[in-house]
């Protein structure tokens, strides 16, 4: 994966460029369908936690004069590494209502009837993975079997790709 800023006659061009030849060059599976999102996991998380970790340090072996402004800087990391979780966490709840609402109606399309309301939030998330022609009968078979989401997956013969997810 490449990052990059790139200048080109004099104009500055900024593009956060992630080339996912993962994604590009095999078709989606079990195998390779999770996804790592590179500023987020890679920066931005190990930075705040490392950040947390090390003010506590520093507040721990500040001197009394230091003391206030250590405690100042912890509380800023915990408040910065609060801040990631729960954006991080918000767009995976967002996305988990549209996954949702998505393949309700796609079941809904493909039935005439909507998803069973037995079927749990992480079975209908793997059912997405799922052919218009698996689809129904894998939803059922989830139901009877009460199956895991990653059994579902894994069940999945002919694999939908979904490449926009969080």
């Amino acid at each position: 994966m490449i990052l990059g800023c790139f200048y080109l006659n004099n104009e500055i061009i900024y593009r956060f460029i992630f080339i996912k030849i993962f994604f590009i060059m095999t078709s989606q599976n079990f195998s390779n369908h999770k996804r790592i999102h590179p500023l987020y996991h890679y920066i931005i998380a190990p930075l705040s936690l490392g950040g947390c970790i090390l003010s506590g340090i520093n507040l721990a072996n500040a001197t009394p004069e230091n003391h206030y402004n250590a405690a100042l800087i912890f509380v800023a990391f915990i408040i910065l590494l609060c801040i990631g979780a729960i954006t991080r966490v918000y767009a995976l709840k967002v996305q988990d209502r549209a996954i949702r609402s998505e393949e309700n109606f796609r079941h809904f399309i493909l039935t005439g009837n909507p998803l069973d309301n037995r079927l749990r939030l992480g079975q209908i998330i793997a059912l997405r993975f799922a052919s218009d022609e698996e689809l129904p009968a894998l939803a059922q078979k989830a139901i009877a079997e009460n199956m895991r989401s990653a059994d579902i997956k894994r069940s999945i013969k002919s694999w939908r790709a979904d490449n926009k997810r969080i």
